[in-house]
């Protein structure tokens, strides 16, 4: 990488491929790894990008793109991907990213969700509009809004059974 390319076009976006990630892993350490792999695609793939959409929109697909296939190629390697309310102690002592509670059980419930509306709650939860979401997961506003709207429901669900 370049001296300035991580500066100033990842490290203003770390935001972003921090939730992303934060949404596909469960450890710090498949955390630690699927960020570095986020930052080394966004790094390959600048030549590619052409301005047809802002930088932002860029780097919400290729996080996505990237954690999406490091997923499936866990899951096809047999390693286990655990989805349970708890984390083992070991990786809650050792896990920097997964402190807040309340966060984490937001975190818990959203892995609870399919790959694609993992990918669609966090850009929403990130205030991107549904038109912008759209244009990231290639697919129509209103198509959004609705997933959304069912999404949430689904994940109050799954937190008001947690709670009670």
């Amino acid at each position: 990488m370049s001296k300035d390319f991580y500066p100033t076009s990842i490290l203003p976006f770390a935001a972003i491929i921090i939730k992303i990630c934060r949404a596909y892993t469960n450890s710090q350490e498949d955390f630690e790894d699927y960020y570095q792999e986020v930052c080394l695609q966004i790094w390959r793939s600048k030549d590619n990008f052409r301005e047809q959409c802002k930088w932002s929109t860029w780097v919400y697909r290729i996080s996505l793109n990237v954690c999406l296939t490091l997923l499936k190629k866990k899951k096809s390697n047999g390693q286990t991907y655990f989805t349970s309310d708890v984390l083992p102690d070991v990786i809650i002592i050792e896990n920097r990213a997964f402190e807040d509670e309340s966060l984490n059980q937001l975190y818990v419930a959203i892995r609870h969700l399919s790959e694609v509306d993992r990918a669609l709650i966090i850009l929403y939860l990130e205030e991107n509009s549904y038109h912008e979401i759209a244009d990231i997961l290639g697919t129509n506003a209103n198509n959004i809004r609705v997933r959304v709207n069912r999404i949430k429901e689904r994940l109050k669900k799954i937190l008001d059974e947690k709670i009670n």
